[in-house]
């Protein structure tokens, strides 16, 4: 599992966004055993993309002195969660979403001929054991949970100028690790707002061909960071 470069500069972000609903916290009921608490609000899915190079035929592909490699662009869904408490401290969320769609651009040797090769969805459930160190004392309510993400790949579709020459492209789906840091500050015993942030681990692996008969493979690590606001309810 990789967090570093870019994924690890946004991080202070969110640990800033925590840091200031913290100073607002006050005297609100906490959570406990039994709760179920629902999330919903804008979510970010950012790759911190990781390629490698795109093979044909089984070589890699050195054009013009470069290797051919991909890149992913980042999308916002509606996101949402649910949260199931086994007691004041401990709970097991599963974290859906509405698809999200990435286009696949190429990068370095074919990148000015191929330029926006494909758009994909997926959609990554994960599930996650989340901690809860606050007391009931304090409506600022910050958690952080590890689990495993399932992310699959779907309505693989090359662009349309890219239709008449590329076919078959499938981008197997992955498992992964994922570790979560989130907060919610209690605006009553029922309603909160929300704010967290996941990395997860993502690889997967593109194939395609083309009307001569060439076989293409490339080699992805996705490793987002996904970014999610929005509010929260307690059942």
């Amino acid at each position: 599992m990789k967090l570093e470069g870019s994924s690890v500069k946004k991080l202070p972000v969110a640990a800033a966004v925590m840091a200031v609903v913290a100073a607002l916290s006050g005297p609100v009921m906490a959570y406990q055993a039994g709760d179920v608490i629902v999330r919903a609000g804008a979510a970010t899915v950012d790759p911190d993309v990781d390629s490698g190079a795109l093979k044909v035929n089984g070589v890699a592909n050195i054009t013009n002195g470069a290797t051919t490699t991909v890149d992913v662009d980042s999308d916002t869904q509606l996101g949402l969660s649910m949260t199931y408490m086994l007691d004041d401290k401990f709970g097991i969320e599963l974290l859906a979403a509405t698809p999200f769609q990435h286009t696949i651009k190429t990068k370095g040797g074919l990148g000015p001929a191929l330029g926006k090769l494909a758009d994909v969805k997926h959609l990554p459930p994960t599930l996650t054991l989340q901690y809860y160190p606050m007391e009931s004392s304090s409506a600022f309510q910050p958690y952080v949970g590890l689990g495993l993400n399932y992310t699959t790949f779907f309505d693989e579709e090359f662009k349309s100028q890219h239709k008449a020459t590329y076919s078959g492209l499938e981008l197997k789906d992955s498992w992964g690790l994922a570790a979560q840091l989130g907060a919610d500050y209690r605006i009553d015993d029922n309603w909160s707002v929300n704010a967290a942030v996941w990395y997860v681990d993502i690889d997967t692996e593109a194939k395609f061909k083309d009307t001569a008969g060439n076989k293409y493979k490339v080699d992805v690590e996705l490793d987002p960071m996904v970014y999610m606001v929005g509010i929260a309810y307690k059942f």
